[in-house]
């Protein structure tokens, strides 16, 4: 479980918590991260638990102790807080003219890639796939300030070789007039990476209520979503720099949209041959 967030070792973890670790569990993506950082006694306590379960549920999560797993909240916290401007001013600069920045950009952005697909368990990632090729609800899709492109390139291919798929508006009386289209069952795929955006918590709480199947693609430190979503999808974006890089996103919506094909394709192709026809 090395170099995952808090939030991602218990979504990890979730199926092999007793129920009372469960409560503690929930508790704490209930008020994350600032419920990790009391006390343990005032952790057991708003979330329901004892604080001997508190203890067991932080073991379960891999931290030798109490201290370690709040040691690991605040580093998250920092580095899930940090603007650009902070993180340009913590990285090592490089003179002009540089003719390598290209070459360890890239690679770089290759480990990146390689550690999303170590963070993604397979089973995450198929099932996320056969809810989009089951068609009886509707796909909607939401992204942030930087992925909301994300969103829009995956409405595009889905379009393709499935129906009912939809992309929430930015705009939030626009936004509400969708939401109440949304049924129980339908997926919602909400793309959220550092600093998240508050925005996006908000339609999560009004997709969940109508019981809409969220899944998150969201970065290493996963964004607040996490708590109401379903399936999450977490991709490597830290570049050491000033700006993080979305390229492990853009290349597992492509494995997503691909695999999806695969899956749905006695009727994708049926589709695609129609629009084709048009």
């Amino acid at each position: 479980m090395e170099g995952k967030s808090v939030a991602g070792r218990i979504h990890d973890a979730i199926h092999r918590l007793t129920a009372a670790e469960k409560r503690a569990a929930r508790g704490l993506l209930g008020s994350y991260p600032t419920l990790g950082l009391a006390p343990v006694a005032e952790f057991a306590q708003q979330a329901g638990a004892s604080s001997a379960t508190v203890l067991r549920f932080v073991a379960q999560l891999g931290y030798k102790s109490y201290p370690d797993f709040q040691r690991a909240l605040r580093e998250e916290l920092e580095e899930r807080s940090k603007s650009p401007l902070q993180r340009s001013q913590s990285a090592s600069g490089q003179p002009a003219g540089d003719k390598n920045f290209l070459d360890r950009f890239v690679t770089q952005e290759i480990e990146n890639l390689r550690g999303s697909a170590s963070l993604i368990p397979a089973s995450e990632f198929e099932e996320v796939c056969e809810r989009l090729a089951d068609t009886r609800g509707a796909c909607w899709l939401a992204g942030g300030r930087f992925t909301d492109f994300v969103a829009g390139y995956m409405e595009a291919h889905l379009r393709l070789i499935r129906q009912s798929v939809r992309r929430l508006d930015g705009r939030v009386a626009t936004r509400a007039d969708q939401l109440i289209d949304v049924k129980p069952g339908d997926v919602a795929i909400i793309f959220d990476v550092r600093r998240y955006d508050p925005g996006l918590v908000d339609v999560s709480v009004e997709l969940a209520a109508r019981r809409a199947q969220i899944v998150l693609v969201t970065d290493e430190w996963m964004s607040p979503v996490s708590r109401f979503a379903k399936l999450v999808l977490p991709c490597r974006t830290d570049m050491g720099r000033t700006w993080d890089a979305n390229g492990a996103l853009f290349t597992v919506v492509e494995a997503v949209i691909a695999r999806t094909t695969e899956l749905s394709w006695p009727t994708a192709s049926k589709r695609m041959g129609s629009i084709e026809g048009v």
